[in-house]
């Protein structure tokens, strides 16, 4: 006989908070966050001092699936080219999901505008460490400007998230070729 854990009251306000603004935007209430959780308001209170603390929290919980999903394996034997073009053929998989509404850490830092909002400065960092990725591996490949290359990178995986998750463009045959001329054009073995 098997019992099931049941999710603690803090991981049902982080599972909520990530749901929702992924769904809806930061701008959800308390309410709805407590009721999608089955919390009372006094318990989220308890838990994080703030809807901006909580915010921040589903953020940082969630950073290591993103990475876990985009980034290869640090010693996956690929040539820093490659790699770099994983990042991109993930994405544009994830894309390709009926519920894929962008990357969930560049619409928090659009839509909060306040740079040091808590939610926003883990997104910041977030999104800071994908582009020292693409920084590292355009250095490991020979980038003729690996600083130029990773902040084009970024860009391109900005640009292609935001317009796949608003719908307005599909991703597939688009974003690999494109990234594969930058790289190129950079010098990348």
């Amino acid at each position: 006989m098997t019992t099931e854990v049941k999710p603690s009251t803090r991981e049902r306000l982080l599972e909520a908070a990530a749901t929702l603004t992924y769904r809806d935007g930061v701008s959800i209430g308390v309410d709805t966050l407590c009721r999608e959780a089955g919390v009372s308001k006094r318990s989220l209170y308890q838990l994080f001092e703030s809807k901006d603390e909580l915010l921040a929290a589903s953020l940082e919980e969630r950073s290591s699936a993103f990475v876990a999903t985009l980034l290869p394996a640090a010693d996956d034997g690929r040539s820093p080219h490659e790699r770099i073009l994983h990042v991109f053929d993930q994405l544009e998989e994830q894309a390709g999901a009926p519920d894929f509404q962008g990357c969930r850490y560049l619409a928090a830092q659009i839509e909060l505008k306040d740079q040091n909002h808590p939610a926003s400065r883990v997104a910041h960092r977030i999104k800071a460490n994908l582009t020292a990725f693409f920084r590292a591996e355009a250095e490991q490949g020979g980038a003729s400007d690996p600083d130029l290359l990773a902040r084009q990178l970024i860009l391109v995986f900005d640009g292609a998230s935001a317009r796949a998750g608003i719908g307005a463009d599909k991703l597939t045959g688009l974003v690999a070729p494109t990234v594969a001329t930058l790289l190129d054009t950079a010098g990348m073995r």
